[in-house]
This record gives structure tokens, C-alpha cells and sequence, in this order.
């Protein structure tokens, strides 16, 4: 069992993550964390996994927990033994084997005999059979290095296990594993991910925001749709503000115009009677504070539907205010905008695909590149867009304009202020107020204008990119997108799908989600092997 009580976690330079979060995550209970970039999920992972010390509150485990991190650079030093935490048992079940036996020795194998076969088993299982436990972790691609880790999970079959994004750098062969995983492991499991066929086989969705942690009880498809039926309610609710901040307008006009038609009248018969001058000044001191009350009350009554509506506002989601509304591709659909014949490339006899390549890429078309890891559709990439060119065979070009956004999103110039890069692509003259509008629409307010490239976390900077592509105004004939949805929240993942959805030009994939090439209409796939 997991129990969080009262958990709140600081920053070194004291600014506050979030605090008193409070949840219970029994025995055997599957639980998806999901929230936007920055809320804290994988720093709640961290606290969970005992790598970091919350500033208030407590972490109780029953058992401790295995973590899966996200990103494994801090591991290239190791080997894959040492990343497992293996090594010293192997060492010493291997000195133990060659006949120089310790007390010390024995007492660090704690009679587990079959460490060194459960460990080749687990990495054959989970496709590593060409990985031995010696091999440095730097030489593994990010899909191999996540693979070691999960293999942990057959070595030391934990409990409790921890998963930070584990779908992200697995191509399908290795999602069907994690997938066949989740659904068998007896052990209690916290996933984030945004992988939503994986999340659908978890029974529990805990939301993660500024408000706290918030559990539906249910899979991904029950929490959107819970989340839909709010979101409609919050709409209403923001509808009917609006009907009643309008009313409480033109009450407030109708009522200033009666007390002024009033006071004018007043004042004409005040002068017939011709009253005293001092009688006239009282008379009309007390119709100017009579008017001023009368204002102040009504503007009380607005100013707080005002603020209501406008935090209300602040609780709808934003994906559609992201649309790539910019002049079409003006190339029929159907031209030929690339075709590979007898394509291949290597360095010497040793070549990347075992047959050659050829295959045609049409304007109009959506299709996505697939392929395991180390199976080259990087390369292929490089290749259509003449950034390399073949060893073997032609790729022709048709001269389409394309866009090319890669995994690093080498497209922002992170020297920049998000302003500045926005001002890169504005090739049509934009007033500096209208580009601010741009930005405005895909989330970036005034605070972020200012803000460096730099800083900007993966989501920032796709809906960055996308938003340089309005501005620029002509549509490219061809985007092209490698691992788009890795290192995304699910909010910036609905924001790209639905920009996406908007753009009628053609698009080349490189993606294992099955959801995310459904909903962006993909027809067609280039598979290597």
C-alpha cells in the first residue's frame, strides 16, 4: 500500500511545488497520474520512490517501490548491471562459482542462486537478448534503456512499481510487452504517461493540479468523458455569467439613465420655484450622492460577476483555441511529392535495410513511418528531405515546401524570447500586436513574451512551433513529425491533435500511438523492418 498524507514538496530555491496532497493507493490497485506540464507528476513519482525529501507531510510504502525513470543520462556511466542493481550479486555469484567463496560473498548473494538466469530471461523477454549485463548503458538506444529498467521488474519483482512515461522511446513491439505487463503484474502500479492506450488499462485516473489530487475512479475513457460532462457544465455555467453580467449592465445604464432623467427634471422645477441658492446646492449635493450610490452599488454587483465569470474562464480547456489558420498548400492533391527507388543507405557493404526501399509520398496523403528501434526512419527522414543523401538507389523530390519538427524541435532558436522566435517566421509584416495575439491564442499571455526559448518545457515549444507556422502565414505542401506526442501532456497532446486536424496539406508521422495516428486520420504506412 501507498499512502500520501499531507505531502508537500519546495523547490531548492524555496517556490512551492504544491502541498497537502493526500491519497491511498491500496494493494494491487493500477493508477494512472495524469496532469499538465509542471504540475509536479514526476516529482511525486520521486517522493513516492524515496529519491527525494518532501518539505511537509509523509510517504508510507509497505514495501519499497521500484522506479521507472523517464530519462536515463545520469545512467551512461553504469553499466547495465549497475543500473539494475545486480552487479554486486553477479560479482559475487561469479567469484563464488570460480572457487574463491567468502563469507562476504554468500552474505551478498543472500542465496539467490539464480540471479545471473533470471536476469538473461528478463532481458530476453523484454527483446534485449543481444544485451549482457556487462554492456554500458551508454551504448543502448533510449527504447533498450527503458527495456533494462523494465526488465527489473522480472529480477526483483517488486511490489510496488513506479512508471515515469514508460511508453516514450518503445516502438510497437515494446509497447505490446509494457501493455501485456501492466495488464498481468500482480504488483500495486503508478503510471504517467500520456499513452492512452496504456492508460485505459489502468482502473484508476488520479489527476494532478494547482487544486490538489483528484481521483475518478475509472480508466482514461471514463475520466474524459467525466471531464467532458464537467467541462459542458462549466460552459453553461459560463454562459449563464455572461447572460447575467449583461443584464447587470444595461440594468445599471437603465438605472443612471432614470436618475439622471429624474435629477434634470428636478432641477427645472427647483429653478420655476425659484428657490434659495443655499437650498438649491443641498438639494443638489444629495442628488450627485444619491447618483454615486446608486453607481456604486450597481457597480459592485457587476464587478463580481466579472470576476466570477473570468475565473470561471480560466477553468475551460484551451484546445480550441489552437488552429493553424493559414492559406492552404497550393499543390493538388495527388502529385507526386516524393518517390525512393531501389533506396538505401550505409557505410561500405554494411547497409541500413536488409532490402532496398521504394515507395511513393503523395500531396493530400497522412501516413506514418514505423519501423523497431535502430531501423533507420531518422535516417529515411534525412534522406527525403535531402539532408543526406543515398548509398544506394534515388529518392526524387518534387520541391515542396516542408517543415521538418524534430524530437529536439531544432526549429526554436533557444538564444531567443519567445517573442523573437515568433517574430522569425513572421514573413508578412505583422504589427508587434497582432503577432502578440498569435502567441496569445496558443497560450503564451504577456508574461511569456519576454520569456527565453530556453526555459520552455517540450509542450511549450511545440505549441511554439505550431503558432511560428501561422504566423508565417503560407502553409507548408508537407509536415513531417518525429515522435511528436514524447514528452507531452495530455493537454498539449489534444492541442496538437487538433491543430493538426485543422491542416490540409500532407503529413509524414514517425509515432507508435495507435490513438494519436486515429485521430489525426492516417491511412497509410511506411514500415521498415
Amino acid at each position: 500500500m501507498l499512502l500520501l498524507q499531507n505531502l508537500g514538496y519546495a523547490h531548492p530555491n524555496k517556490d512551492v511545488l504544491f502541498e497537502n496532497l493526500s491519497l491511498a493507493v491500496s494493494r494491487g490497485q493500477k493508477v494512472a497520474l495524469i496532469g499538465n506540464n509542471g504540475t509536479g507528476k514526476s516529482t511525486l513519482l520521486q517522493l513516492l520512490a524515496g529519491l527525494l525529501r518532501p518539505s511537509a507531510g509523509v510517504v508510507q510504502a509497505d514495501t519499497p517501490p521500484y522506479y521507472v525513470p523517464q530519462h536515463f543520462g545520469q545512467f551512461d556511466g553504469l553499466t547495465v548491471a549497475q543500473a539494475l542493481q545486480v552487479d554486486a550479486k553477479t560479482s559475487a555469484l561469479r567469484e563464488i562459482l570460480d572457487g574463491r567463496a567468502t563469507e562476504a560473498h554468500l552474505a551478498v548473494l543472500d542465496d539467490d542462486w539464480g540471479i545471473e538466469e533470471r536476469s538473461q530471461a528478463a532481458l530476453l523477454h523484454w527483446g534485449l537478448a543481444d544485451v549482457s549485463l556487462d554492456q554500458p548503458m551508454a551504448s543502448l538506444s533510449g527504447g533498450q534503456k527503458t527495456r533494462v529498467f523494465l526488465t527489473g521488474t522480472a529480477i526483483h519483482r517488486p511490489g510496488i512499481v513506479l512508471l515515469d512515461e514508460p511508453s516514450n522511446h518503445l516502438d510497437a513491439t515494446g509497447r505490446r510487452l509494457l501493455y501485456d505487463f501492466i495488464q498481468a503484474s500482480p504488483a500495486t502500479l503508478v503510471v504517467v504517461s500520456h499513452d492512452r492506450q496504456l492508460l485505459n488499462l489502468l482502473g484508476t485516473v488520479c489527476e494532478l493540479s494547482r487544486r490538489g489530487i483528484t481521483t475518478y475512479g475509472g480508466n482514461y475513457d471514463f475520466y474524459a468523458a467525466q471531464k467532458q460532462q464537467e467541462s459542458a457544465a462549466r460552459q453553461h455555467e459560463v454562459d449563464s455569467r455572461t447572460a447575467a453580467l449583461r443584464k447587470a449592465r444595461e440594468t445599471e445604464r437603465e438605472a443612471l439613465d432614470r436618475k439622471q432623467k429624474q435629477d434634470a427634471r428636478g432641477r427645472k422645477s427647483q429653478d420655476k420655484a425659484g428657490l434659495p441658492a443655499i437650498v438649491l446646492g443641498m438639494m443638489r449635493n444629495g442628488a450627485e450622492q444619491s447618483a454615486s450610490r446608486l453607481k456604486g452599488v450597481h457597480a459592485g454587483k457587476v464587478s463580481a460577476l466579472a470576476q466570477e465569470l473570468s475565473e470561471l474562464r480560466k477553468e475551460l480547456p484551451d484546445v480550441d483555441q489552437m488552429k493553424l489558420g493559414f492559406d492552404q498548400s497550393a499543390l493538388p492533391k495527388g502529385k507526386v511529392l516524393f518517390a525512393a527507388h531501389g533506396l538505401n543507405y550505409g557505410a561500405g557493404p554494411r547497409l541500413l535495410w536488409p532490402a532496398p526501399l521504394d515507395f511513393q509520398i503523395v500531396s493530400g496523403e497522412r501516413l506514418a513511418l514505423q519501423g523497431p528501434n535502430g531501423s533507420g526512419k531518422t535516417t529515411l527522414l534525412r534522406l527525403l528531405l535531402g539532408t543526406l543523401e543515398p548509398t544506394r538507389g534515388t529518392v526524387h523530390r518534387a520541391g515542396s515546401r516542408a517543415v521538418f519538427i524534430d524530437q529536439d524541435y531544432s526549429l526554436i532558436d533557444n538564444a531567443l524570447t519567445v517573442y523573437e522566435q515568433a517574430q522569425q517566421f513572421n514573413a508578412t509584416g505583422l504589427q508587434e500586436h497582432e503577432v502578440k495575439v498569435r502567441l496569445a491564442r496558443f497560450l503564451f499571455g504577456k508574461d511569456a513574451w519576454d520569456k527565453p526559448c530556453r526555459t520552455l518545457s517540450g509542450g511549450e515549444k511545440m505549441r511554439l512551433l505550431l503558432c511560428c507556422l501561422m504566423i508565417g502565414s503560407h502553409a507548408p505542401d508537407l509536415i513531417v513529425l518525429d515522435e511528436p506526442t514524447n514528452n507531452l501532456d495530455l493537454q498539449n497532446l489534444e492541442m496538437l491533435t487538433a491543430a493538426l486536424q485543422d491542416y490540409q496539406g500532407t503529413l509524414l508521422v514517425v509515432s507508435h500511438d495507435a490513438h494519436f495516428l486515429e485521430q489525426l486520420g492516417v491511412k497509410r504506412t511506411i514500415q521498415l523492418a
